[in-house]
């Protein structure tokens, strides 16, 4: 415990360091029943595949004007934006 603790950086008290050992035992039981469950005869009811899209190139319209028109202020031709510091 005191190694898991100093890899992750934390400070732990003797008493943290005994509950959490109590309680790493019982995930690590809990692991050992679970790897025991036999699920051979599961049917599986997923099929496991990769969903991918081809990539497409779908040509847009832009234009300086096209998005001079959608901006909300504008000015001698500059898109006036608020101050930022």
């Amino acid at each position: 415990m005191e190694h898991l603790a100093e890899l992750a950086r934390i400070e732990l008290s003797e008493e943290e360091k005994v509950d959490l050992l109590r309680d790493m035992k019982g995930i690590l039981e809990y692991v050992k029943v679970i790897d025991s469950v036999d699920v051979g005869n599961v049917d599986a009811k997923y099929e496991l595949r990769n969903v991918f899209r081809e990539d497409v190139l779908e040509p847009r319209d832009f234009s300086l004007e096209l998005i001079k028109e959608q901006f909300p202020d504008s000015q001698d031709g500059f898109l006036k934006v608020k101050k930022i510091l």
